[in-house]
């Protein structure tokens, strides 16, 4: 495989550093030309050096604070040993609203687009327009941006990096389109499985993200708590692979070891498994269709162990169930869903509701947005009237919920700065 660029959005985050790692024990294989991170200007500067970056997108900063944190990097003894040594690294640097945009377009081979929540709808829309195949770890962005997104991206220039689509693209090449029966979405079931809804009650924001299997961010933990992710995960699988959402399972496997499976109209059922880390995913978003060598431990097969299956619980946990309806009213309906979510989430852990009304308020707000036909007043086919969506959403569930001093999380004026 000739050697590909590939541009990182969201370097500095568990899906950015994974994915430098994989690149760093394939130098041969991988030339990173773009980063594009928040705010960790240190992380940033540390990364970029070791790389051998080109151009280094900051979101907020300043451009001179960057470029201090390289230049002081670049001249510390502990630097990584490919680092360019002394002045001679200067790479471009972007600060400002438009900074991951710019980064997603520089035309690179390969665009990993790793960052969380709504905001990263346009880079993903850029990355798509420059030509660059698209590795999607940013769930959110197709969900919302539904069929906006899916007319944008080419044959093949979608690749998905959440495990469970990761899982079901690589079962698909076990036959053809045509042959697909159905989707089967594994679950961990988060840290409640079994629990029934008057038990999760009193759950606490500490126990909310103490994930069995993984270390993930507040929303993400808690959307696998509430399987929210679940619900939004439904989403994608429909969006990316076109089956219809009564033809798309999910099923509760709390070990994590078989990431989704793909049945097909024999009977037979291809599952890809694996450790339940996100290194192959990664790897396989950068290097699709091609595989690289030892990305991760294979499952042990001389040890005894036993995985678990059983059917998810849709009364203690409503999220899927209503991801599915919003998903089948398509539209704006999935933005809204999503948003009025993100907002649920933060309350809970500043303590202001409770765990079951998370998804209790996400409904509220679902259903105001369909009884008073607001979905004809958001343009799901353009970047502003989804965005608008997503606004309206989170005022919404901010009323709902009795949070008066929320401002809406209106598209700011853009601008970036260019150095």
């Amino acid at each position: 495989m000739t050697a590909r660029t590939v541009a990182l959005i969201g370097s500095t985050g568990s899906i950015g550093t994974q994915a430098l790692d994989v690149i760093g024990r394939n130098r041969d294989r991988f030339i990173v030309v773009a980063l594009s991170a928040g705010s960790n200007i240190d992380l940033v500067a540390r990364q970029a050096v070791d790389f051998e970056v080109p151009l280094v997108a900051m979101a907020s900063g300043s451009a001179d604070d960057v470029r201090s944190a390289i230049a002081a990097y670049a001249a510390s003894p502990g630097r990584g040993s490919h680092a360019l040594r002394g002045p001679a690294y200067a790479p471009q640097i972007v600060v400002g609203d438009e900074a991951a945009e710019t980064a997603a377009g520089v035309g690179a081979d390969v665009v990993l687009n790793g960052i969380t929540g709504s905001i990263g709808l346009r880079p993903t829309l850029a990355a798509l327009a420059a030509g660059s195949t698209l590795a999607l770890a940013n769930k959110e962005s197709l969900i919302i941006g539904g069929e906006l997104v899916k007319r944008a991206a080419g044959p093949d220039q979608l690749v998905p990096v959440d495990s469970e689509h990761s899982a079901i693209a690589q079962s698909l090449r076990g036959g053809r389109a045509e042959e697909v029966r159905r989707l089967v979405v594994t679950a961990s079931g988060g840290p409640f499985r079994g629990r029934t809804r008057a038990e999760l009650a009193d759950v606490t924001p500490e126990q909310a993200l103490a994930h069995p299997n993984f270390s993930m961010g507040r929303v993400i933990t808690t959307n696998s708590a509430t399987l929210v992710n679940k619900g939004l995960e439904v989403i994608e699988a429909h969006l990316l692979f076109d089956i219809p959402y009564d033809r798309i399972d999910v099923v509760v496997h709390p070990q994590q070891q078989i990431h989704s499976m793909v049945e097909f109209r024999d009977g037979s059922t291809i599952a890809q498994l694996g450790p339940p880390r996100m290194l192959v995913p990664i790897a396989l978003g950068l290097s699709w269709p091609e595989r690289l060598d030892d990305v991760d431990v294979p499952c042990d097969w001389t040890r005894a162990q036993s995985w678990q299956f059983e059917p998810l619980d849709d009364e203690a946990f409503p999220a899927v169930r209503l991801a599915r309806q919003v998903g089948e009213a398509g539209g704006t309906f999935p933005a809204v869903y999503n948003a009025a979510n993100e907002v649920a989430v933060d309350a809970f852990h500043e303590g202001r509701i409770g765990f079951v009304d998370i998804v209790d308020s996400v409904k509220r707000v679902v259903d105001v947005h369909a009884d008073a036909h607001t979905g004809s007043d958001f343009d799901a086919s353009t970047v502003e009237g989804v965005l608008g969506a997503d606004a309206w959403a989170r005022g919404q569930a901010a009323a709902e919920l009795g949070l008066s001093a929320f401002e809406p999380q209106t598209p700011r004026p853009r601008h970036t700065e260019v150095h």
